[in-house]
């Protein structure tokens, strides 16, 4: 092993060589693709990068060589194509492997690469592509994405150069193809490099309150995930690891590419059409994962499957993130295996800012502590620290001008959103956290979503876990309603498990639970009952929807 991530990290321990804090460095004009896998593969040119595999029975296992010698196809490719530094690229690959040879082209060519999904309609296409002035699309042939990427085409003024992954179709280019036929490469140099400071990746936000923003990153962004992979993911560099992510999301960028890479680990992606518990939990056991991050909803129905049936041996540790860990998930999940869940807290914004590092106490329930990267302070409406115990929004202090790597730039096009959220040296997240006696932080809520009922401020987080730890609940949501005495009351919006019906009786029993389980207050004096939640396209609760009524197959229920 090459221990490349020592050149970019300082830890310091203490007495008994325990890590007391850590920071990165960063070198000047710092190129993940060339500085991390290339150099890689030239030392340990067959170390393992990636497994890759389908529903399909197609398995791949991809090299260091393999993943320079693509990229670098692939750069020549798009350079043929007129692609150059600056460019801004959508991919839309799902999981298929061809995401990483294009995002690493990109890399080294200096153009920006704009990660989606591939649920995207033609009007999120359409107002991606104007927003970002896009000059090509890699897309996948699966579905009907590419028939949507040409209806939204028709409504682009711009050109657009399209490349087809996987398939052949008329007016596309084929990447195989391309790929196959393209000449050599070799680095950019002089004003053609890109620099650290440039743009290098761009992330529509999955919009829970509005419109997606557009969150930038440069070119010192992957350092800032080497504590994500080496204290919180925990990976080993001769195992596998595994984020379920999409790599239309950030969280995929998290868990299946940078700091995993720079810890030398191999990368393993299972590329599902769809999720079914049990054929992911055959997967962990079959192909032997060593570390498994995934987010909340994933762990509640893993849970729900009979655990004992798999052998998770190979399993050494397990992270959670997305959304505030409920307890009962935790202990359901630590009963059964033996591992407890380490969780974090970041955003699109942001690399790990708030986590259970894997030498920590676990406080099931709780986010973790403040990262050392980042310096976090709880503040209130007036932008002053709160007191030990109170709710504040999670902030990031920036106020010496300091560039933190993993920060993003700023929100592309849009100074004044920038400014909205950072200023007078604060980036203000948005989500609410109390800290305890021991400096860990717990999640509350997002500012927009805090439920102000007679005099009491109730965030949803703490009603939610409640429910969650009731058999009949599969999924909640808690939301305010308004209410001409109360200003709001509490409403709880239910997914019920299998085996349970829907009725007045079971109504009142998950109210009583909550009563007898937290305060009397914070009881849901409305609780409708439905199939399902409404969700981003990255699989997050929208609770703007609930509130403006528009969930879908409620069976409803109010208390006077």
């Amino acid at each position: 092993m090459l221990n490349l991530h020592r050149e970019y990290i300082v830890e310091n321990y203490d007495s008994e060589g325990t890590i007391q804090s850590y920071s990165l460095r960063v070198p000047e004009n710092f190129n993940f693709a060339y500085d991390v896998i290339d150099r890689i593969a030239a030392v340990e040119p067959e170390r393992r990068a990636m497994f890759w595999c389908n529903d399909d029975g197609e398995e791949h296992t991809f090299s260091f060589s393999d993943m320079k010698r693509q990229s670098d196809a692939c750069a020549a490719f798009f350079q043929q194509q007129g692609i150059s530094k600056g460019d801004k690229v959508v991919l839309i690959l799902k999981r298929h492997y061809q995401f990483w040879f294009a995002i690493l082209a990109l890399h080294k060519i200096g153009a920006v690469a704009i990660p989606a999904t591939n649920q995207l309609q033609v009007k999120d296409l359409v107002y991606r592509f104007n927003a970002a002035e896009v000059s090509a699309v890699v897309c996948t042939a699966d579905g009907d994405i590419s028939d949507m990427v040409d209806e939204a085409s028709q409504q682009y003024s711009a050109d657009l150069t399209r490349i087809i992954v996987r398939g052949k179709k008329d007016g596309w280019l084929s990447f195989e193809d391309g790929l196959a036929g393209a000449g050599a490469f070799a680095r950019l140099e002089g004003e053609m490099a890109p620099k650290n400071s440039d743009m290098m990746l761009l992330y529509f936000t999955s919009g829970t309150t509005g419109m997606p923003k557009m969150v930038t990153h440069d070119f010192t962004y992957p350092i800032g995930h080497i504590p994500t992979a080496k204290y919180w993911h925990k990976v080993d560099p001769d195992g596998l690891h595994l984020t379920v992510s999409e790599t239309g999301w950030a969280k995929s960028v998290w868990g299946k590419l940078y700091g995993q890479w720079l810890m030398e680990c191999g990368i393993y992606v299972y590329d599902m059409e769809r999720f079914v518990p049990a054929t992911l939990l055959e997967r962990l056991e079959k192909d032997r994962v060593t570390t498994f991050c995934a987010p909340p909803t994933i762990y509640r129905f893993l849970i729900k499957e009979d655990l004992s049936k798999y052998d998770l041996s190979s399993l050494q540790h397990c992270t959670i993130a997305g959304e505030a860990l409920n307890p009962e998930v935790y202990e359901q999940f630590k009963r059964a295996t033996g591992l407890e869940l380490k969780e974090g807290y970041g955003q699109t914004e942001m690399t790990l800012a708030v986590v259970t590092n894997y030498w920590m106490k676990t406080k099931p329930g709780s986010m973790g502590m403040p990262s050392p990267v980042y310096r976090i302070q709880l503040l209130d409406d007036q932008d002053q620290p709160v007191k030990q115990g109170q709710s504040g929004e999670i902030c990031v202090y920036t106020g010496d001008g300091e560039k933190m790597p993993g920060m993003f730039a700023g929100y592309h096009k849009d100074p004044d959103l920038t400014a909205k959220v950072w200023h007078d040296g604060y980036y203000h997240t948005g989500d609410l956290a109390w800290q305890d006696e021991d400096g860990y932080l717990w999640f509350v809520g997002r500012t927009d979503d805090i439920i102000k009922s007679s005099g009491y401020r109730i965030g949803p987080f703490e009603v939610e876990s409640v429910l969650m730890e009731h058999p009949a609940v599969m999924e909640c949501a808690i939301t305010g309603a308004p209410d001409p005495v109360r200003g709001q009351v509490v409403k709880a919006t239910v997914v019920l498990a299998r085996g349970y019906e829907a009725g007045d009786d079971l109504r009142h029993e998950l109210q009583d639970y909550v009563k007898t389980h937290t305060a009397p207050y914070k009881y849901p004096r409305i609780l409708d009952f439905v199939t399902e939640l409404p969700k981003t396209i990255s699989g997050k609760i929208r609770r703007v929807e609930i509130r403006q009524g528009k969930e879908d197959n409620t069976k409803g229920g109010a208390d006077n």
